[in-house]
C-alpha cells in the first residue's frame, strides 16, 4: 500500500496520511479546516512488517481502509475534532 504523507503547516507536529495522492474527499471538512494548509511531504510503502516512528503500521492500515486518511498529532491540540483512535480504548481497559 503506497502512503501519501502531508504536513500541517498549521499545527506543529501533525501529519495527514493518504492512500491516493491529493485524496482529501473523505477527510472530514472540519479537521481540514483545523489543520490547513497542507503539504505535501513524501510518499512511501506501507509493507507488512514495515516499522513506523510514531504510529502503529495496523492502525495507519486500517485507518486508511475505513476512514480513507490517518491523522498523526500531539494529544493537545485545541481545536481539532477528536478522533477514535483503537490503541486508546485498548489503553482505557
Amino acid at each position: 500500500m503506497q502512503v501519501f504523507i502531508y504536513r500541517s503547516r498549521r499545527r506543529p507536529d501533525t501529519y495527514l496520511y493518504l492512500g491516493e495522492r491529493d485524496d482529501f474527499g473523505r477527510v472530514p471538512a472540519p479537521l481540514r479546516q483545523a489543520i490547513e494548509p497542507l503539504e505535501f511531504s513524501f510518499s512511501f510503502a506501507l509493507e507488512t512488517g514495515r516499522r513506523l516512528a510514531q504510529e502503529d503500521p495496523a492502525l495507519v492500515r486500517r485507518n486508511l481502509d475505513t476512514a480513507g486518511f490517518h491523522l498523526q498529532s500531539p494529544r493537545d491540540l485545541n481545536g481539532v475534532p477528536d478522533l477514535p483512535r483503537e490503541h486508546d480504548d485498548d489503553r482505557a481497559g
